[in-house]
């Protein structure tokens, strides 16, 4: 985590530091966190990329509290509440775990393996508090809660690589298929929030593309999550600053070609007039191109999408000729197209199709993709949330929580500790749990924090794409997730709770 001047102990929304004083005395309480509807994108298909916990134990979790951190809070909360007075906040249980704990939060969290395809309604972590700190168990969930965001960019990141495979299968050769992990690029840093949000996104992005220019998530992925090994890669690429410092268009991509012309570089080509940059100076610098035997990418930058890709598509093919491939498809020789305005995962298939509908392979274009990328998601996107869901009380008797709003139906929650098992086909299903399923062989849900850190074996990158890859393939796109011992539960729970509605309405 970037270091900001904050003490931990304010990490969290304001009324989670008065939550000590509202929940009943408890010997244990427990919650967890799920993803509660499917990015609605273009097909039905429920499942998602789930990552984004590694950052939140190693960066935040793994902080041990100290005194000085109580302090700051104590002088913050003294005049946080309305008109400036005291607000309540849990400071004998922050200074007795500083003191009993050796500073760590006193909590135990499982979670489902960085990269693991699932659906909505899987617990992706459960959260136990006991004893003392009972009532601390949702303190860290406005933290926890925060693996909305990687998760939502690696799942519209994964779904926009489906679309590419599907194009692909259709108009690419089988020995051009490595080209796939370059088709979408991440054009997202300028248009995030904050580092931060930079490096998390374009971590997820990275997932499932190799194609980045937001280099503090590239560095990051190599030098933290990868041993150092390379994950990313970029191109030298003209912006409209260069191109319109020269005195035309031919002196600025004469220099790219006498630079970088061996290899693969980008010109932006519409700084004046995109179809004339196409149509009449790319033959203009055809003779030097082919000389140097490089890959030109030519980028538009405004105009349709669709109509911006195969207007340029046209024109390579008039400057530099194609080839026919396996599939019947045209291959631009020794050139292509990226578009990076306006990008989404839906025009990505509009344009993929309209290319292939003119007798061009998919390999042809590729795509950059920004704000549409890391930005506009939200946690709405996949309605995250975390909710209570069992309470053991001070007098040892149990009871399970669900929360069943009738003006909402789609955010009840899952009642009872919880455990997340395959069934033979693969899938992952939700059941009822107890003490003795925690970090079992066979349940996904794995102790990553024990109120303090343990020993996680984290995948390192290479191998995490892999298995994102894998888990999410093998999953149908959609499936019924609700073992039937929970669903047993859940529809008593409902009943339960209609029939205390109803006492309540005779008294």
């Amino acid at each position: 985590m970037l270091k900001l001047p904050l003490p931990i102990s304010v990490l969290t929304d304001s009324y989670k530091a008065g939550h000590f004083a509202q929940y009943p005395d408890a010997k244990e309480m427990i919650a967890y966190g799920e993803f509660r509807a499917p990015f609605k994108t273009l097909e039905d298909d429920h499942r998602l990329v789930f990552t984004g916990i590694r950052y939140i134990v190693d960066n935040v979790l793994s902080q041990k509290w100290t005194v000085e951190d109580v302090e700051k809070a104590d002088a913050f909360y003294s005049t946080h509440n309305a008109a400036f007075t005291p607000y309540p906040f849990p400071k004998d249980e922050f200074l007795r775990f500083i003191k009993e704990n050796n500073g760590y939060f006193p909590v135990r969290i499982e979670a489902i393996a960085e990269g693991t395809a699932i659906y909505p309604h899987v617990p992706v972590y459960q959260i136990t508090a006991r004893g003392h700190y009972s009532k601390l168990v949702t303190f860290l969930e406005t933290l926890l809660t925060m693996v909305w965001y990687p998760s939502t960019v690696a799942t519209l990141s994964r779904r926009t690589r489906c679309v590419v495979e599907d194009a692909f299968e259709k108009s690419v050769d089988k020995d051009a298929f490595w080209k796939i992990d370059s088709r979408l690029h991440d054009f997202g840093f300028r248009g995030c929030t904050c580092l931060e949000q930079a490096t998390i996104g374009g971590v997820a992005h990275l997932l499932n593309f190799r194609g980045s220019d937001t280099m503090a998530a590239c560095y990051y992925a190599q030098y933290v999550l990868n041993n150092g090994k390379p994950i990313a890669q970029s191109i030298p690429a003209t912006e409209h600053s260069v191109m319109t410092s020269w005195k035309n268009e031919q002196a600025a991509i004469r220099n790219m070609i006498t630079k970088f012309g061996k290899g693969v570089f980008a010109c932006v080509m519409d700084s004046y007039d995109y179809a004339n940059a196409m149509q009449n100076i790319l033959p203009q610098i055809k003779a030097e191109k082919l000389k140097q035997g490089g890959f030109m990418v030519c980028r538009p930058d405004s105009g349709d999408p669709t109509e911006a890709i195969l207007l340029g598509l046209e024109a390579e093919e008039k400057c530099f000729g194609v080839t026919k491939n396996k599939k019947g498809f045209k291959v631009i020789n020794g050139a292509g197209v990226i578009q990076g305005d306006g990008i989404n995962i839906h025009n990505v298939k509009e344009i993929l199709n309209a290319m292939m509908d003119k007798g061009y392979s998919a390999e042809n274009s590729a795509f950059g993709m920004g704000s549409g990328l890391l930005q506009k998601v939200n946690r709405d996107t996949m309605s995250f949330a975390t909710k209570l869901c069992h309470v053991k009380y001070a007098d040892g008797t149990e009871r399970d929580a669900m929360k069943t709003p009738k003006t909402d139906g789609g955010k009840y929650s899952l009642p009872g500790r919880l455990k997340v098992i395959r069934n033979k086909s693969g899938i992952p299903i939700v059941h009822c749990g107890t003490e003795k399923d925690v970090n079992t062989k066979d349940n996904l849900l794995k102790v990553v924090y024990d109120c303090g850190p343990v020993d996680v074996k984290w995948m390192n990158f290479d191998d995490l794409r892999d298995y994102v890859d894998s888990t999410y393939k093998a999953l149908p796109k959609k499936a019924d997730v609700i073992g039937d011992d929970l669903k047993v539960k859940i529809t008593k729970m409902l009943q339960a709770n209609k029939d205390r509605v109803a006492n309540m309405k005779k008294k």
